[in-house]
């Protein structure tokens, strides 16, 4: 018989981070050029999430640290074999398929970001990589295209990423949307740490 306990895992400043991104992301992604002024303003907004969860990755609280959570690529399919045969280890915070969705979430929107920091400044002729777009190896028209391709290759991880979190729940048999949003999640006392 298993004791469960309220856990506190997630700080604060990872749900704020959580939250703030997904609906950054959403409006930077439907926005495009319709509705220009307010998609870079977005974008340049997931730029600093993305930096500010790198940082919190490196010096934040236990369970933000990437220390915690990135597993080797062994590691991360010896849990997905678990997974898929119904009986996963239960982690308290990120489990190591979740650690691999955190990091290439991040490396996705980073360059997400940067394509389109380089398209806007080409544009524009203005910022910090504008000379990125007018240089004859890359040019605007093979900027645009790596930043359509990296924004909808995030929209596959988050899709992935949100079936990844259903199933989880039920398999672990609770709500991680719930923790991300209180921060806390119940938790039997035989769990990997």
């Amino acid at each position: 018989m298993s004791i469960h306990q309220d856990v506190r895992v997630w700080d604060p400043a990872i749900r704020v981070f959580h939250w703030t991104l997904v609906p950054a992301f959403v409006i930077a992604y439907l926005s495009g050029e319709e509705i220009l002024d307010l998609h870079v303003v977005t974008g340049y907004l997931i730029g600093g999430l993305v930096g500010f969860r790198v940082l919190w990755g490196i010096i934040g609280t236990r369970h933000a640290r990437f220390s915690d959570f990135v597993r080797s690529p062994r590691t991360i399919g010896e849990y997905l074999r678990s997974l898929f045969g119904g009986r996963p280890q239960h982690y308290l915070g990120h489990n190591p398929a979740g650690g691999a969705m955190v990091v290439a979430l991040l490396v996705m929107l980073a360059l997400t970001t940067l394509s389109g920091i380089a398209v806007y400044g080409g544009k524009e002729l203005a910022g910090p990589m504008a000379f990125l777009a007018t240089t004859p190896f890359l040019g605007a028209k093979w900027l645009e295209g790596l930043h359509e391709v990296c924004a909808n290759l995030t929209v596959a991880l988050i899709l992935a990423h949100i079936a990844g979190v259903l199933v989880s729940s039920l398999l672990h048999g609770e709500n991680l949307v719930r923790a991300m949003i209180t921060g806390t999640k119940r938790s039997p006392q035989h769990e990997q740490a």
